[in-house]
Order: C-alpha cells, then structure tokens, then sequence
C-alpha cells in the first residue's frame, strides 16, 4: 500500500539495494534524464535508480508546469527501465527541500545506499539550496557532465567546498558506500537534452496546450465544439466495448488539453483495436489534428486531438500508473499550496 510510511511501492523497508535517486520537477521528462539513469547504473553499480518527481520545486517558477499526474505519467514513458522507478514520494511525505526528501527516505530505508544524482549544471545552483552543506553531509552525490557544464562546474562555491571529499572517478563503483560527504564527477558521455529547450519550442496561443506525451503534439482543431469531440470519442470508446471509462475535466487545471479520457481494454489487441477506431472515427467526423503513440506495444495507446487527451490501457498498466488517482492527490494537495509559497531547493 503505497502511503506516507511506505512511498515506494514494492520496495521493503529492509532493502539493501544501492539505489540513485534523481530529483526535479520533471518538466517534461526527457532522454537526458534517462542516459543520467543509465550511466549511473553502469558506473556506479547501482542496483536502481528512483526519479522522485516533485509536486513543485520552489526555485522554479510554476509558469509553463504541467499538472504532477502529467509529468509523472510522461517520466514513467521516457523511463521505460525495469532498474528505473517513477514515483512521487514528496506528494505522500510532506517534503519540499531536497535535504529533507533524502532525510526522510533514510529513515523510511535505513538500510539502502543512496547516492544522489545530478547533472554538472546544477553543481553552481547548489549555493542557493536549503541546507546544501547538509545535504553533502548527508549522502553521496555523483554529477555527471552535461554540455557546457562539465570541468568548469567543478570551479563553483559548492564543489570546492568539499573538495577534499571528492572520489576519483576511478572509485566511482564504490560511491554508493562510501560513508558522506563524498562525491564525483562523472565526465560521461553527453546528452544535450533539456527540460527548458523542450518547453521553449512549445507553440503559444491564446490558451497555449503544452505537449503530452508525444514529441510533435497536434494543434487544437478549433473547427468543431469540444463537447462534440467528447460525445464522440465516449460513443466510440462505448461501441468497442472499453470499459471503466473515466472523463477528466481538466479546465482550468491543465494546459495541455480540455479533458482526459481513460478507458481500459482487455488485451494488446483490444486496446490498439479501440485507439485505431477512434482514430478513425475522428477523422471520418472532420477533426484534422490527430496523433497516437503507443501502438507498437499496445499495453497503453494515447491518442491526441489537442483538445482531449485519451488513454487507453490494459488493466495492469492502468492500474500501475494510476492516473486517476495523481489528479486526486494532486488536487488534494493543491489545497494547502496555495496558501504559502515557500522558496526551496
């Protein structure tokens, strides 16, 4: 049962695993959050390596921030990793500076190895983080290099610092173990993706619908009233027999579309068979814009008109990734949020 006291689910509160874990927001999860995933498997010999996509980083604007649900459910996609876990932890234990998140996960495992993960970039930010000398003392940190952040990063206040803690990289396998502070430098092979670069392209209208899951999303097809599109992927989805489906309004809440869709189909077959026909449908109907992802594998299709989002799964996909459920924690937790805005790293 996933809750405050067990955040992630499946893993014992015993492990001895040597786990990384890789903050951030998440806005969107891309392949350079997961070449850093893979590389530290490979280098550090780790066993895992958990993303903890936070609600909100205070030292971000929420300008242009997808909803959680959206970032978690595209950061489990990218992902895509038997050795990678995607959860939300921060949401379920009340933290919000990095310091605490790892504090709190240390009691939670206090047998695990953890090594934080970052990339070179974030070395000079680290100044500006709540309790950053703490959280050196904490647990062991590995940076890996990102383009134009690399040797000149490891000049900034922080790393030097904790200069004397620094590991070789030849020792970089036994990091996960080494008693903190300790720290390295990975000088990897880079990846140029960006969180900011992605969202930078993102087209901007008047109610600008930021991407999905897909890199090119479809433009909103003005031409035809929402509420028509959604009677129409409904009777579609209702003709090829989805079950448990589920309309999301996301006005107000959500830049990216009007509403999400959720349905189930009972096989691989069904559920390509059930995103094919609406596809169609759609199309048949006049709605111009249409784009799909997923099919190759059929265990979750999403189809895109640019107003409504509709994803169709299998039920253990569905069941794992749990959308439904992130819209409700999430709106729960928007409660509070609103209330104060603290500044955090």
């Amino acid at each position: 049962m996933i809750s405050a006291h067990h955040p992630m689910p499946g893993v014992p509160r015993d492990t001895r695993r040597r786990i990384g874990l890789l903050g951030g927001s998440f806005n969107p999860a891309h392949d350079g959050h997961r070449h850093v995933s893979l590389e530290a498997l490979k280098r550090l010999d780790l066993d895992e390596v958990w993303w903890l996509v936070s609600p909100q980083n205070p030292l971000k604007s929420d300008d242009g921030m997808e909803p959680l649900a959206t970032r978690l459910a595209r950061a489990k996609q990218v992902a895509h990793h038997p050795h990678i876990r995607v959860e939300a932890p921060e949401l379920l234990m009340g933290t919000r500076y990095t310091l605490d998140t790892v504090r709190a996960l240390k009691r939670l495992y206090p047998h695990a190895h953890f090594v934080w993960l970052m990339g070179a970039d974030i070395l000079p930010q680290l100044v500006r983080w709540a309790g950053w000398r703490e959280l050196f003392a904490a647990i062991p940190i590995a940076a890996f290099a990102r383009p134009g952040w690399s040797y000149a990063a490891l000049q900034s206040a922080a790393p030097r610092a904790f200069a004397r803690y620094r590991l070789d990289t030849g020792q970089a396998r036994r990091l996960a173990t080494s008693t903190a502070p300790a720290w390295c430098f990975i000088p990897s092979r880079l990846d140029s993706h960006s969180g900011t670069a992605i969202r930078a392209v993102r087209p901007k209208r008047s109610r600008a619908k930021g991407k999905t899951i897909s890199g090119q999303r479809p433009l909103p097809d003005r031409s035809k009233p929402t509420a028509d599109q959604l009677a129409l992927v409904r009777q579609s989805l209702e003709d090829d027999k989805a079950e448990d489906i589920v309309v999301i309004d996301l006005a107000g809440k959500s830049s990216f579309a009007d509403y999400m869709v959720i349905a189930t189909g009972r096989s691989n077959r069904q559920v390509v068979a059930i995103a094919d026909h609406l596809e169609e449908r759609l199309k048949q109907a006049g709605y111009r814009h249409i784009s799909s992802e997923g099919k190759q594998g059929g265990d979750w299709v999403l189809v895109d008109t640019g107003d409504i989002v509709v994803h169709v799964f299998r039920p253990e996909p569905r069941a794992f990734y749990a959308l439904e459920k992130m819209w409700a924690l999430e709106t729960e937790a928007a409660k509070p949020a609103k209330a104060s805005r603290r500044k955090r790293a």
